[in-house]
């Protein structure tokens, strides 16, 4: 058994109104390939930021090659021989590839950078990732989305790395692409060079992975798993582990919907690598979920209905008129709104009212000659916020004082200021407590009884079927099935979103 290079024992990390890590532990053996899963939101990404020197731990103790080390900075980390690729890759535009990857270790004397030298070592890293095609003097800006992955890639083993953190590598490349990327990642580990790899894609993970760590709202609840042969039941439920109780409001009976006129109609959406020939349709005062494992491309259906996304192929008809791909003010103005699954990041400005992230999608409304109407747009989303209960009930307040529960409200109420007739609800119990749960699950209800029609997105399978009217359970970007919510059960769930994966 290799010797352990990296321990992280009790992590801990906070940020004003949040603790984004409770306590995380993190064993990384030499030469393995050491998968770290967990939904969006549980923590990945500030555990490797750590990791990486970007952020400082409030509390717990990192080892490196058994000694305990302090990573103050990404220099230490990238000296001691640790290098992150991260998932938004941190490269320059304007500088050349050489320059790139030789960046903030340049090959100089006197001040001077050998660029000969640099070209040639350059030129021998992309050919060992076998890319040496790629090169070396073009400007970063001008390579695909695929190129500037390999680029990064470079960059990492250029400082001699013992152990390269890889963020979703293979969001960007082709089936070939990520051949290559896994024959080198091979070649890393059978090097001794540790490899902490995260995906959402259970699939890579069966295939590249040696042991599987699992991070769920800041902690770890498993350690050591072997990737290969744990049951994929088992690393679903230590993602998205439940202890809360769902209680649901009353729904109309089946069929209650089927006359009531449709106001979305999705025909053949595809975006490619992530969703394919997805049909459906979403009628008047309608909740329709979509079930999926993570990674089975739900989010990006609903960005890509909404305008965030370019559609590869398909159609939108929203309202009776066909939706530009691309164009999220066109959705907007015609009266979609989204509520995201980052709502603190994507949808709300924490240290402004809540009266102004309400008014948000309707300042035309309160705007004239220049000057806002202050006492018009307060009332309004007072009169809003008070239908959904949001408290405490002062809209002047900063936002980001408020519970998750609480927030989440404001952003539904923003959509029903701007008069939505379609909201998409993405995680819209995500950071709720459990009382905050049943009360935004009546809210959601509430909105579809008023006329809405709402698409909903969630990890929770128990979730989606008590609130929904259908149900769509897609498996690798495609639905498998349609379903009214009252004929199938959670376990049914499972079985059709995990039929052809391993394990």
């Amino acid at each position: 058994m290799s010797p352990v290079l990296l321990r992280m024992s009790g992590i801990v990390k906070e940020f004003p109104g949040v603790r984004a890590l409770d306590g995380v532990d993190l064993e990384v053996r030499a030469g393995e390939v050491h998968c770290l899963l967990g939904q969006n939101g549980a923590g990945k990404s500030t555990l490797i930021k750590v990791l990486a020197g970007a952020h400082q731990p409030d509390d717990g103790e990192i080892a490196w090659a058994g000694e305990p080390v302090s990573l103050p900075t990404p220099t230490s980390a990238m000296r001691r021989g640790i290098a992150t690729i991260y998932q938004e890759l941190d490269l320059v535009d304007g500088l050349s590839v050489a320059e790139n990857v030789f960046l903030g270790h340049e090959r100089a004397t006197a001040g001077w950078v050998r660029r000969g030298e640099t070209a040639a070592a350059a030129r021998d890293l992309l050919a060992r990732l076998g890319h040496p095609e790629i090169p070396v003097g073009r400007e970063v800006g001008r390579l695909s989305a695929a190129g500037k992955q390999i680029v990064s890639m470079a960059r990492a083993l250029s400082h001699d790395a013992r152990l390269i953190v890889m963020d979703e590598p293979s969001a960007v490349l082709a089936a070939d692409e990520v051949e290559n990327l896994f024959r080198v990642i091979r070649e890393l580990a059978a090097d001794g060079v540790a490899v902490v790899y995260i995906s959402h894609r259970l699939d890579e993970i069966r295939e590249i992975g040696d042991r599987v760590t699992v991070l769920k709202d800041g902690r770890t609840v498993a350690v050591g798993l072997p990737a290969r042969t744990t049951p994929t039941t088992q690393l679903v439920a230590s993602m998205t582990g439940r202890t809360v109780e769902f209680v649901f409001p009353e729904r109309p009976a089946s069929g209650h919907h089927a006359e009531h006129p449709e106001v979305l109609s999705v025909e053949g959406l595809t975006l490619d690598r992530a969703f394919a020939d997805v049909t459906f349709s979403v009628r008047r005062g309608e909740i329709v979920g979509l079930a999926g494992l993570v990674g089975s491309g739900r989010s990006e259906i609903l960005e890509t209905i909404y305008g965030a996304r370019r559609a590869t192929s398909g159609r939108v008809v929203f309202d009776g008129r066909a939706l530009t791909p691309g164009r999220v003010t066109r959705a907007v103005r015609d009266g979609m709104g989204l509520a995201p699954e980052e709502r603190k990041s994507q949808a709300l400005l924490l240290l402004d009212s809540v009266a102004r992230n309400v008014s948000l999608a309707s300042l035309r409304r309160y705007a004239r000659l220049g000057w806002m109407r202050q006492g018009r747009e307060v009332a309004d989303a007072r009169k809003q916020t008070e239908a959904l209960d949001l408290r405490p009930a002062d809209v002047r307040r900063a936002v980001g004082t408020l519970s998750g529960g609480n927030q989440q409200k404001a952003v539904v109420a923003r959509w029903l200021l701007k008069g939505c007739k379609l909201l998409l609800l993405d995680e819209p119990t995500r950071g709720v407590d459990v009382g905050a749960r049943a009360e935004l699950y009546a809210v959601i209800r509430a909105v579809a009884d008023s006329g809405v029609a709402v698409l909903l997105v969630s990890s929770e399978v128990p979730e989606v079927l008590g609130l929904a009217d259908r149900v769509l359970v897609l498996r690798e970007g495609r639905v498998v099935t349609e379903v009214d919510a009252r004929e199938i059960d959670e376990h049914r769930v499972l079985d059709l979103v995990m039929e052809g994966t391993a394990g």
